[in-house]
């Protein structure tokens, strides 16, 4: 069974979650990392080398002050409460993102998961937190263009390998398989870069009710695909 080495999900639903059950905003949003707990140990179990959740973008801060605050304060409080499970089940965790806009109690919650679960091995758990694809690209240009201006690059040389170099988590593999969940289908700005040979699947259920089983089925989508990267598929036929 091929398992894709890295799967990136938009979370996408947890509102409407809880309109659709009459309670408020934030208990979907609650219920989310309820999902979420489940859906890293599912991944961890299949032997997904790298898996990328949309937690926060970069245009939510446009929505109401109270919502803001009550996601970063979750935030918080989730990466603080569940950092000592995600180190005893080996999984390494990096937050990606852009980090000037945050408080310094969500930065110290970062710094303290990220440092401890450095050593880890098993799965890799990136974490989009104020993260934009468009915002990613930016900041990497602004990167090139300041060690271009520094003698550090050359401008004939460089190449798309070291441009991913400038990338928040340079480390992780190009996506293989991208998920989002709640009916929608778009990208949202999420992992432009990353995403350019992904193969997509979208999946009505709301993010709160996603399930390790669903995991399995859009692997199984996933992997009955014929992936050809611009090239033809292979025949036989000389």
């Amino acid at each position: 069974m091929k398992i894709p080495s890295h799967i990136a999900i938009i979370m996408d639903g947890n509102g409407r979650w809880a309109r659709s059950k009459g309670l408020a905003r934030h208990k979907g949003h609650q219920a989310g990392v309820q999902a979420l707990t489940g859906v890293v140990r599912k991944a961890g179990e299949l032997g997904v080398s790298s898996l990328t959740v949309y937690a926060f973008s970069t245009e939510n801060w446009k929505r109401p002050g109270s919502e803001v605050s009550f996601l970063m304060s979750l935030f918080q409080q989730t990466l603080l409460r569940q950092a000592r499970d995600l180190f005893e089940n080996n999984t390494k965790v990096r937050v990606i993102g852009r980090r000037a806009q945050l408080s310094r109690g969500v930065l110290k919650a970062i710094n303290q998961i990220e440092e401890l679960t450095a050593k880890n091995e098993g799965l890799e758990l990136n974490i989009a937190f104020n993260y934009g694809g468009r915002a990613e690209i930016l900041d990497m240009v602004r990167r090139v263009v300041d060690d271009l201006a520094k003698g550090r690059q050359d401008i004939n040389q460089l190449t798309e390998e070291d441009l991913q170099q400038y990338l928040y988590n340079p480390a992780i593999p190009e996506i293989e398989l991208l998920i989002r969940t709640g009916g929608e289908q778009r990208l949202s700005n999420y992992l432009l870069w990353q995403s350019a040979y992904a193969e997509l699947y979208f999946c009505e259920k709301y993010w709160p009710d996603f399930t390790g089983e669903d995991l399995i089925k859009a692997i199984n989508s996933f992997q009955i695909r014929s992936r050809r990267f611009g090239g033809l598929e292979e025949t036989g036929d000389q």
